[in-house]
């Protein structure tokens, strides 16, 4: 039973390194159907005067990926920001070098899943409303995986849609680093690691990506 919240102190003797084997454990217990239980009473009491999550994960809106169960964490734990395809903007960057630089936090994980129905807009170049201009963050990635696929390029083909799904991530990482010298000099000092993982919809183990 979860009864206490991540206090200050036990937030700056974590690391980037322990931070991940956590959730990847949190992980194993999830798809074990082992979730630990939480007092939440307790927790939403402790929290009301502060917060000191350990990480801040970056996952498409879908409703079959919820973020706190997949890893197994709970109130006060991790901040999650959520926007369909997973990919980084000027607001989520704010929010993740404010979860990092400002409130402490060791690890940002770029979490995108299979068979992501932004991913397959994307591959069909949808157009419609403000779909258009949000899908134009994920054409990048299918111009890559275009050149590593064969066959159609458009929804219809399985290792396209997937492909896209993995470069999408390498490439909202690479971005991160790029677009916030914050956060770049953060993991070059060690201080926070920036990873990304893959989550199955079939049996919810997140696997992580190679070469990140």
């Amino acid at each position: 039973m979860r009864n206490s919240a991540i206090t200050k102190n036990i937030q700056e003797n974590l690391t980037p390194k322990s931070v991940l084997k956590d959730l990847l454990d949190g992980n194993n217990r999830y798809i074990n159907n082992n979730l630990t239980p939480s007092n939440v009473t307790a927790l939403v009491n402790e929290t009301t005067k502060g917060q000191f999550p350990k990480a801040v994960i970056l996952s498409c809106i879908d409703s079959r990926v919820p973020v706190e169960m997949v890893f197994d964490q709970t109130i006060g734990d991790i901040f999650v920001a959520r926007v369909a395809g997973n990919f980084e903007n000027t607001d989520i960057l704010g929010s993740m070098e404010y979860s990092c630089a400002v409130a402490g936090s060791k690890l940002i994980f770029v979490l995108g899943h299979e068979n992501c129905g932004a991913v397959k807009a994307a591959c069909d170049k949808v157009e419609m409303g403000n779909i258009t201009k949000m899908l134009e963050n994920i054409y990048p990635a299918t111009k890559v995986a275009s050149e590593k696929v064969e066959g159609e390029l458009n929804s219809k083909n399985t290792e396209f849609v997937n492909k896209t799904v993995e470069e999408n991530v390498r490439l909202t990482i690479n971005r991160i680093r790029k677009k916030s010298p914050i956060l770049e000099k953060m993991e070059a000092s060690d201080k926070i690691a920036i990873v990304g993982g893959i989550y199955s919809l079939h049996t919810g183990k997140v696997r992580l990506l190679e070469h990140q």
